[in-house]
């Protein structure tokens, strides 16, 4: 599972922030922070986008809460990097990438 992981967390990086880099460079509206309210009403823009946001939303929290949870009960460093990498890049790289980890701390 560990190399799948691994697979997984590289895509997740990859594929999502094509579209962060194309909206960052026409726009630029760099990582999609630099103009919040662009970015909000982006993601917000129709009941069909907000119905998607809105429940990532809920699965990001999920994921975060979990991730902290686990870390600490399996006494894993450095939880906090997770975090940081999910609000810079959304949660498809980082989940993946923390679950290898948790993978190694497993097979210990």
């Amino acid at each position: 599972m560990r190399n799948l992981y691994v697979v997984l967390a590289v895509i997740g990086f990859i594929v999502p922030n094509i579209f962060v880099f194309n909206e960052s460079v026409e726009t630029g509206n760099i990582l999609l922070w630099l103009d919040p309210a662009a970015t909000l009403h982006g993601m917000f823009g129709n009941q069909i986008s907000t119905a998607f946001v809105a429940d990532l939303l809920c699965v990001v929290t999920v994921a975060l809460i979990w991730i902290v949870v686990e870390s600490q009960r399996l006494n894993m460093k450095n939880s906090w990097l997770y975090i940081v990498l999910t609000l810079l890049f959304g949660l498809a790289g980082p989940l993946p990438l923390f679950l290898y980890q948790r993978e190694k701390v497993l097979g210990k």
